[in-house]
């Protein structure tokens, strides 16, 4: 991981193509893009504040490279880490979220940036914001909100929705898939999304949950491998046509 050191932040050339971001309702909140590297969000906030994101994602990109280049198994591991008191508490969160769903703490790094990026908005005086990056979201607004499920080719994608009452948040929405996107994921799962107020947390189980989604295998024990996970609000599966849910989770139908 590298990180450029410049006050604006011009996207760079070429992105993954992020068609699902489409279908977002801003409402009254200001969307913008903040693409530094590896990163790439989509923010809603009740201020544009571009600048400050970008300024963010290199603070809390720099901490975590500072912290590989001295630690490289941080970066590599698929298994948990040991947690480390003189981390910087970004790593501190990403070593925690490991170890509570027994994954390489790298699996909790875009829920990660995700919600301490809208913290630094909220401090901001964004007063409402959401940080998707990559289908892992820091969600926080004050009124009840609908968050669509991106599942791949599955028939279920789009078609389903979870309803976040505004007393829920702020709230860590992550989303693992075996199918879709570059991040690993050992499982066959069209998507797996895992609710959390520890959005760090919520990205990691969604990595474990996903890996425990196999062929030929009922999606009860994924589900039972989040739900047993302490700090875990709710979890949906997709599978093809299968959709399976347990905990805090209110679906509802969305048009196709």
């Amino acid at each position: 991981m590298t990180v450029k050191r410049k006050k604006k932040h011009p996207a760079p050339c070429s992105y993954r193509k992020r068609t699902y971001r489409n279908r977002v309702a801003h409402g009254d909140l200001i969307a913008f893009e903040v693409r530094i590297r590896e990163t790439d969000l989509q923010i809603l906030a009740g201020k544009e504040l571009r600048d400050r994101a970008g300024d963010a994602v290199i603070q809390y990109r720099s901490q975590l490279e500072s912290y590989i280049a001295c630690h490289p198994e941080f970066l590599k591991s698929l298994t948990p880490l040991p947690l480390d008191p003189m981390a910087p508490p970004i790593v501190k969160r990403m070593l925690a979220a490991g170890l509570a769903a027994e994954v390489g703490p790298m699996a909790a790094v875009a829920g990660a940036i995700a919600e301490y990026v809208g913290l630094d908005l909220l401090a901001a005086g964004a007063g409402e914001v959401v940080v998707e990056n990559g289908g892992d979201i820091y969600f926080c607004r004050n009124q009840e909100s609908v968050v669509g499920i991106f599942a791949g080719t599955s028939p279920l994608s789009n078609r389903v929705g979870l309803k976040i009452p505004a007393g829920c948040m702020p709230l860590g929405i992550c989303t693992s898939s075996g199918t879709v996107g570059h991040s690993l994921s050992l499982g066959e799962a069209d998507s797996v999304t895992v609710l959390a107020k520890d959005t760090a947390l919520a990205d990691a189980v969604a990595t474990l949950a996903g890996n425990a989604v196999q062929p030929g295998q009922s999606l009860e024990l994924a589900l039972g491998k989040a739900a047993a996970v302490s700090g875990v609000l709710g979890v949906v599966i997709i599978r093809g046509e299968e959709l399976g849910a347990w905990g805090e989770v209110e679906l509802v139908p969305l048009g196709g």
